[in-house]
């Protein structure tokens, strides 16, 4: 899977909210300041070609989705990281998130309780 910039991750932060839009639609529903039409429908073009957008042509509009789920760009982009930063070591992700007070001891409870109840369901 290819990587996307930081504008083409934000026009498909709209598309996956959106699941299908026309191309006003996903303009809409970008952050303030909102880009103009032209460089959306050029990002958008962008990404049909990256395969990250599909394309419904109804007459002369057309209906974008996405072809790679949020969940699965998210995934992959979090291996990327780990990889890159931190040895390809989760564990070292956590830590870097523990040393620099972006988690809690609560939230690191909550997610061994989700790992264990993960492990229980394999079982």
């Amino acid at each position: 899977m290819k990587t996307l910039t930081k504008a083409e991750e934000q026009i498909m932060q709209a598309v996956w909210k959106l699941e299908k839009a026309f191309l006003r639609e996903i303009v809409e529903a970008m952050p303030a300041p909102k880009p103009h039409q032209n460089t959306v429908a050029t990002l958008l073009r962008i990404l049909i070609d990256k395969e990250f957008i599909g394309v419904n042509i109804l007459g002369r509009h057309h209906q974008y989705y996405p072809v790679v789920s949020k969940d699965e760009y998210s995934k992959r982009s979090i291996k990327q990281i780990a990889k890159n930063y931190f040895e390809g070591s989760f564990s070292n992700v956590v830590s870097f998130l523990v040393k620099e007070n972006n988690i809690s001891v609560e939230e690191l409870e909550t997610l061994l309780q989700q790992i264990k109840k993960q492990q229980n369901q394999k079982r």
